[in-house]
């Protein structure tokens, strides 16, 4: 089953559970997920593209919590929380990182990658591999530092 659809059946289910909570949650990435599909002119939204948005949301979720936190809100870091619980649902499981750092190690070896300059390169290919598993920072930042040994 399509991510998109998994969504709106869980949207449906809190709407008649009366779970306010979940069905806001969910009508906002629905809406996010709506954008998406007007703007790329999609009949269905790919997976990958749900995850790059609920990925997007969660990452606005982190900031938000770190904000709150500092400005001494804690009654609404801690409902960033709570969504952030219900957003990550939806994301697929983490990769582990000795199998990231495999990844990086085959890629490197198959793409001849010798310096920095070839990072972009080396990236694509990885997060290509990884598909949603891994966090974009996590391998930039794993990426590089391999490049800079070299």
């Amino acid at each position: 089953m399509p991510l998109e659809d998994k969504i709106n059946q869980d949207y449906v289910s809190a709407m008649k559970a009366r779970d306010s909570f979940t069905s806001s949650v969910l009508s906002f990435l629905r809406a996010q997920i709506k954008n998406v599909k007007v703007d790329k002119r999609l009949e269905v939204v790919p997976d990958e593209e749900v995850i790059s948005v609920i990925k997007k949301q969660v990452k606005q979720r982190l900031d938000s919590i770190t904000q709150f936190r500092s400005g001494n809100r804690i009654d609404l870091a801690e409902k960033e929380e709570k969504e952030l619980v219900v957003l990550r649902n939806y994301l697929p499981v983490e990769m582990s990182a000795e199998k990231l750092k495999n990844i990086v190690e085959e890629v490197l070896l198959s793409s001849g990658a010798t310096s920095i300059k070839d990072m972009g390169r080396v990236m694509k290919e990885v997060l290509a591999r990884t598909a949603g598993q891994a966090d974009n920072q996590t391998v930039g930042a794993l990426v590089k530092e391999r490049l800079s040994k070299q």
